[in-house]
């Protein structure tokens, strides 16, 4: 646990279920050797290749003595991560100052945030209409059906037991559809500040209309509030909201903070198979590899990954940033995020299929040139 705790004081990503499996599986090897002690800690908290010098040298200033550390393990520490409904995952750590350009900072800045109860039609709309138009997936349960499935041999033989021998008719059984899960990310960094009231509100309507769509904010840090949201009156789940998130409108580290999302297995769960909504300007700081990386692994995990982004609101928009191109590849949908409405009516239609991102906005590009 002192290796686990070392590990965590240097930026690793490490969650309570990697610790636990990590003393487990020292146990289960022996061990016999300080070698399968390293190997079960590369195999059950798995640092990430560009940190591996770094988490070799921590080991062995662990369990050898070691004082040396490798220099600049990382560039970044990992944003803390906290479940709003719960306890903190990590002990929170203070993020180092950078020289970034004017419109996004890493610098973190904790604040409050208050928010208007106002309601907008359109988010009526979504509470009514967001269930029906979800995307469905087979269920993994089988129910009971009067006809059309296959026969549930168990129950028939019952059935006939039952009735000495007659069997009137058998019984079947299928496997229902049911909606996806819904998992909205939202950025509440400066340059979002805007919008991320209006995204709170909507995420509220969500979580209202689907019994398991899932919010998590992210900035400097990454918090889930799908527990606060839960709350019927908009009111008090919004101040509970505002009160879990200690970030707001502070620095931004999109790609960093979608790595620790995906580091923390119980929330990367949450993401297999689901609809995922990124509400972001897509402005990522400085280098965009770790959020061209977290978007690779979300679009591999979820079954349909999309930005929503007040900046397509302007129809001269085109993502011709570094981040915002190196991510194309990976999303289904690039939408307008400048207004609840344009929002409404892009959830609305998750279920209906669509070309993806890359194709629409290379056809857009296309015509501009034309032009």
């Amino acid at each position: 646990m002192t290796f686990v705790q070392a590990l965590r004081a240097h930026g690793f990503a490490i969650a309570p279920e990697q610790a636990t499996g990590f003393l487990a599986a020292v146990a289960l090897v022996g061990p016999r050797s300080m070698e399968h002690i390293r190997q079960a800690a590369v195999a059950t908290l798995a640092p990430p290749p560009e940190r591996r010098a770094a988490f070799e040298a921590l080991f062995r200033a662990t369990f050898f003595g070691e004082t040396a550390l490798a220099a600049g393990g990382a560039d970044e520490e990992e944003p803390p991560v906290r479940d709003a409904g719960g306890a903190a995952e990590r002990q929170e750590m203070p993020l180092k100052k950078e020289k970034g350009g004017a419109a996004a900072s890493g610098t973190e800045q904790l604040s409050v945030r208050r928010f208007e109860t106002g309601c907008d039609p359109a988010l009526q709309v979504l509470r009514r209409s967001l269930a029906r138009g979800m995307p469905v997936r087979r269920s993994f349960r089988l129910t009971k059906t009067s006809s059309r499935g296959t026969i549930d041999l168990r129950q028939s033989m019952r059935e006939i037991v039952r009735g000495d021998g007659d069997l009137p008719s058998p019984a079947y059984r299928r496997r229902p559809s049911v909606p996806r899960r819904l998992v909205l990310l939202v950025d509440v960094s400066g340059s979002m500040k805007r919008h991320s009231e209006d995204y709170l509100r909507l995420a509220h309507a969500a979580v209202q209309a689907t019994g398991t769509a899932e919010v998590f904010t992210i900035g400097t840090r990454l918090t889930r509030i799908s527990r606060a949201l839960r709350v019927r009156d908009r009111a008090r789940a919004l101040g509970l909201a505002a009160d879990a998130v200690a970030d707001w409108d502070g620095g931004t580290r999109i790609g960093p903070a979608l790595l620790a999302f995906l580091s923390v297995p119980r929330f990367a769960a949450l993401a297999r198979g689901a609809a995922v909504v990124l509400l972001s300007d897509g402005l990522e700081r400085g280098d965009h590899l770790a959020l061209e990386t977290a978007m690779r692994r979300l679009s591999a995990r979820a079954f349909r990954l999309s930005l929503a982004t007040p900046l397509a609101g302007d129809p001269r928009f085109r993502p011709q940033t570094a981040a915002l191109a190196a991510i194309l590849p990976f999303l289904d949908d690039l939408v307008d995020g400048s207004s609840i409405p344009a929002l409404t009516d892009f959830m609305v239609s998750l279920g209906r299929p669509a070309p993806r991102a890359e194709a629409i906005w290379g056809r857009k590009a296309h015509e501009a040139g034309y032009r």
